[in-house]
């Protein structure tokens, strides 16, 4: 299994802290938030490969850190060679060049490198794995409908399946939202090429699923514990306060 994680935006939601600094690598408690999700991701030991996708303004930054972090895998740090927001590959752009370049023909795990866990992630990748060769993603239950405005939203039969994928609804019909978490079983990966040839696209990852849930099967797990979007100032510094409260009470 290959894990690819999604670093390629430029944060501009959190500007001015990601003007000169890329938002996965901006410290959450006592490290950078992308190493947050790269040590559950090292706990799994089906992961034999991780690729870090960026872009060419930030490329030297993450190849530095990734110079100086010792994982169980070596990270290989990928630049989608884009200079601007405005210009970017998108989230299924950046999936499909990493597929590419590297010719990988293996099940993905594929994360957002904004979006922390306090969960482990085994659970969902049991869940993903026993659904094959159909795509598994991981959501949270928020619990509010307004909240739920914010986020994708999913509709699921009783067995996890999804029926329905509604990105911001106004009028929400549940409160399962969807992560930055993603599988993809190797069978299924022509799918993304076909998605691509029709047009569609190529920045949002729940305008592939809404249209993967009509072609095919996709499947949900409820992680347990807390979830972060880290979309701007106020969901940083709200991951930030709580992470550097956890860090001081382990002391």
């Amino acid at each position: 299994m290959k894990v690819v994680l999604l670093c390629a935006g430029y944060g501009t939601r959190l500007y001015p802290l990601t003007e000169n600094k890329p938002k996965p690598l901006l410290p959450i408690g006592d490290k950078p938030m992308a190493e947050h999700l790269l040590e559950k991701i090292e706990r799994l030991p089906e992961v034999e490969q991780v690729f870090v996708v960026t872009n060419d303004r930030f490329h030297t930054h993450f190849k530095e850190w990734g110079a100086a972090k010792r994982f169980k895998w070596k990270l290989e740090i990928v630049n989608d060679g884009t200079k601007t927001n405005e210009t970017r590959l998108g989230s299924i752009g950046d999936l499909r060049f990493v597929i590419q370049k590297f010719k990988i023909r293996d099940d993905i795990g594929l994360f957002a490198g904004d979006n922390l866990f306090l969960g482990e992630l085994d659970g969902f990748l049991s869940f993903a794995q026993s659904h094959r060769p159909h795509t598994s993603l991981a959501v949270v239950d928020v619990g509010d409908r307004k909240l739920a405005r914010q986020y994708g939203i999913v509709q699921t039969e009783g067995d996890g399946r999804i029926k329905a994928f509604l990105e911001k609804p106004e009028n929400p019909p549940t409160t399962l939202a969807s992560t930055g978490g993603y599988w993809f079983a190797r069978e299924s990966l022509d799918l993304l090429d076909r998605y691509a040839s029709e047009g569609h696209n190529a920045d949002r990852l729940g305008d592939y699923i809404a249209w993967l849930v009509k072609v095919d099967r996709v499947y949900a797990y409820p992680l347990e514990g807390k979830w972060y979007d880290i979309g701007d100032l106020r969901s940083y510094h709200e991951a930030d306060r709580y992470f550097r409260k956890e860090t001081n009470q382990k002391k």
